[in-house]
């Protein structure tokens, strides 16, 4: 991919994700709670909990809001009830889509999402349509210039499943999902600070867009991620520089 930048692309991504912060705690919220709710509310008994409470932790939510999250998922504090939801598409130039959810009226989330799709081009689909397209995994990526061989040796001590050198410079470390926090800690304590960490949905392939299509791409996608009851959104597309 000639024009396609790995770096570029992240660095890309933050800076949207960035502009759309005063959602973070709400979604954050929304997750503790299910994942209190589904798993219980003990941090070591429950490896989805304790990744959306260190997420939390990491955009500096205060305790008592995430301790809150938790006894209303837990049932010790009264709250809206969110049930989990994903739709998956198709958006421009066959680049997938899969878009997480927690909502309290799945009607009034599939309508959303549905025109959503439909409005910029995209075309949602049925159940699977292209979740077998993307991998469930922890991701952490270091900036252009890391040292390749720090990175390999403390990633592969600290029990990661991967490390990927791209073409622009920059390394990924790929990881379980929830290995993702012990992998993270263990090569920040190696002196590797990660410029992008989450666990996500990666895709197997990448669909690279120019010109009309990525304009009506990322489009969508910012629809997609300012609708309420959205958490994710995850896609093949990556945006030529």
């Amino acid at each position: 991919m000639a024009g396609h930048s790995k770096w570029a692309n992240i660095q890309h991504r933050k800076g949207r994700q960035d502009a759309k912060r005063g959602k973070i705690f709400t979604r954050l919220i929304k997750e503790i709670t299910v994942a209190a709710r589904m798993g219980g509310g003990i941090l070591g008994d429950n490896p989805r909990l304790r990744l959306a409470v260190e997420k939390a932790k990491a955009e500096n939510m205060p305790g008592d809001n995430i301790e809150r999250a938790i006894k209303r998922g837990t049932g010790e504090l009264e709250g809206v009830t969110y049930e989990e939801a994903r739709y998956e598409g198709y958006g421009l130039g066959g680049a997938t889509v899969m878009v997480d959810c927690l909502t309290d009226n799945k009607v009034r989330t599939v309508a959303d999402v549905r025109h959503a799709f439909a409005k910029y081009g995209g075309n949602m689909g049925t159940d699977g349509t292209v979740a077998y397209l993307f991998k469930h995994c922890g991701q952490l990526l270091y900036a252009p210039g890391t040292s390749e061989d720090k990175v390999m040796e403390a990633a592969i001590e600290a029990g990661a499943e991967d490390v990927v050198t791209n073409e622009d410079g920059s390394i990924e470390v790929i990881t379980a999902p929830y290995d993702f926090g012990a992998v993270q800690t263990a090569l920040e304590k190696a002196g590797l600070k990660a410029e992008l960490g989450e666990v996500t949905y990666k895709p197997s392939m990448e669909t690279e867009l120019t010109g009309d299509d990525a304009v009506k791409m990322q489009k969508l996608l910012d629809a997609l991620e300012n609708l309420d009851d959205v958490q994710n959104v995850y896609t093949s597309a990556v945006f030529d520089e």
